[in-house]
């Protein structure tokens, strides 16, 4: 079972019964610096940092003060650079709150606390759940296997909200332990992606999963190789019969009582646990990075577990095909008919083009299982990285209505997106002469081509389709973000599930 993040503690002021090692201070460029129980000897250590370092409060920078006398109640500060006050938005908070984790983090860790400050627009207990998030996300260790130089694991953390009423202090602490479930199971993403290859093959994902789903009222089954071809999913078996691991399905339903008959929201992930191309081989070059084409399979996985911890009265069903593609003589070729559980022909142009077809499969069994709104989620293509860049996902479907409401609440969760096109016209790049389709559209268009031909398999439901191929994994480190897995999509399907609880999001 994951670990759970330490809780946290949410007070008005920074007292001697609230120690920490630790103080984080959001600093914004126009206004001071504005500190619980700051005294003249304080102000007068932070401007000397301040002129010595030249910390502005831009974006991102941070600072450390230690206080050269002695008083228990301020321990060392960490100043977090907040930018323009009229700018400050929740992104940037949940930002600023990882920043603020992985700063101390690389320090030695140990108890923090953070000082609130944010516009007085949206209550307080929005932007303490922003912070509660940030700081959680923050706590995501990268280097897993490194034997030294790891920082210790934050205790416990304290919000500092100055003033804060009872009331206000009540649900800012409901809306920071909604924030440290979501942003622990964000996490648990980010681990699963982080995984190497040869130790997450498809039947460990599968026990992963079960893992995932302890502590809640969660259901897993994993269909079995002999399941999956009994149920003549021939597009996972085709992709799969490459490799010596064998495929499997993961199934993860949750049922509350409280949830009615419909709708029953279905999420399909992609789970490649290692993606060579097969016989259409990929360059050397990064290679390594292939671990990660689980990683909307693995988001699938961790928004489950939000959604059970969260107890979202909503029937939902998780689904994750996982194979790994790998070259060999028993591996598909250029050119073969494969048929999959719905009856469509496939020709396989490339093999690497391998994500959408083990999501056909997945997204008519999902429907097999009841699912009334569909999302499927997959790093299916460079090609929508190349038109989005590596910070925005891709979203597309059916109706508008649908697609706009799953993108909202992406944004609004933290999952930057944007919605392209599937005009029917770009279907016409998809004919084959000897199947009803192929596998690949060409040169132009792939990240659209490669959605239609996803869509045919979801049936005249609702359906959106997040490509997160350029958006899964940090190339770089950020102040506020290792490099590695980012854990994208677990907040967006949590969110669509809540909302669709409430009757919103077109359901």
């Amino acid at each position: 079972m994951p670990t759970a993040s330490p809780a946290f503690r949410i007070s008005s002021e920074k007292t001697d019964e609230n120690p920490a090692a630790w103080l984080a201070v959001p600093v914004f460029e126009d206004e001071p610096v504005a500190i619980p129980q700051q005294d003249s000897q304080l102000e007068a250590e932070i401007a000397r940092a301040r002129a010595t370092s030249g910390f502005a409060g831009k974006r991102f920078e941070t600072l450390l003060v230690a206080p050269g006398h002695a008083s228990a109640a301020v321990p060392t500060m960490v100043l977090l650079g907040a930018g323009p006050s009229s700018e400050f938005e929740r992104e940037t908070c949940r930002r600023l709150g990882a920043a603020a984790a992985m700063a101390i983090r690389a320090r030695g860790g140990g108890p923090l606390a953070l000082v609130h400050r944010a516009p007085a627009a949206g209550g307080t207990a929005g932007w303490v759940e922003a912070w509660a998030e940030g700081l959680t996300l923050g706590e995501f260790d990268a280097g897993r296997y490194k034997t030294q130089g790891r920082g210790e694991d934050r205790r416990e953390a304290t919000i500092v909200v100055p003033g804060a009423t009872v009331e206000e202090r009540a649900q800012a602490a409901a809306a920071a332990d909604r924030a440290r479930l979501v942003g622990g199971c964000v996490n648990l993403a980010r681990e699963l992606v982080n995984e190497p290859a040869n130790l997450l093959p498809p039947r460990v994902l599968a026990e992963r999963a079960r893992g995932a789903a302890e502590g809640t009222a969660l259901r897993v089954e994993v269909l079995d190789a002999s399941a999956i071809a009994d149920l003549g999913m021939g597009l996972v078996m085709g992709v799969a019969q490459g490799s010596q691991e064998p495929a499997c399905v993961i199934v993860i339903e949750h049922r509350p009582s409280s949830a009615p008959a419909a709708p029953v929201l279905g999420l399909v992930g992609k789970g490649v646990t290692f993606d060579s191309g097969g016989i259409s081989i990929k360059p050397a070059a990064n290679m390594e990075r292939m671990k990660d084409d689980m990683a909307g399979g693995a988001a699938v996985v961790a928004a489950m577990r939000a959604i059970a911890l969260l107890d979202v009265p909503l029937h939902v069903v998780g689904v994750i095909p996982s194979v790994e593609n790998m070259p060999s003589g028993s591996a598909i070729r250029p050119g073969d008919v494969l048929r999959g559980a719905s009856g469509r022909t496939v020709e396989v142009i490339d093999t690497d083009a391998e994500g959408r077809l083990i999501l056909g499969d997945a997204l008519w069994y999902a429907r097999r299982l009841g699912a009334t709104h569909l999302v499927d989620i997959a790093t299916l293509t460079g090609a929508c990285a190349v038109a989005l860049g590596k910070t925005t996902t891709g979203v597309f479907g059916r109706p508008d209505g649908w697609v706009d409401a799953v993108r909202r609440l992406a944004d609004d969760a933290g999952d930057r997106s944007w919605v392209l096109p599937v005009f029917a016209d770009y279907g016409d790049l998809l004919k084959s002469d000897i199947a009803d389709t192929v596998n690949v559209g060409g040169r132009y268009g792939g990240a659209i081509t490669a959605a239609l031909f996803v869509g045919e398999f979801a049936g005249e439901l609702p359906w959106a389709h997040l490509d997160i191929a350029g958006t899964a994994w940090n190339d770089e480190a950020k102040p506020y973000a290792p490099k590695g897995p980012t854990g994208v999509g677990v907040r967006a399907l949590t969110a669509l599930a809540v909302a669709m609880s409430r009757g919103l999001a077109g359901s």
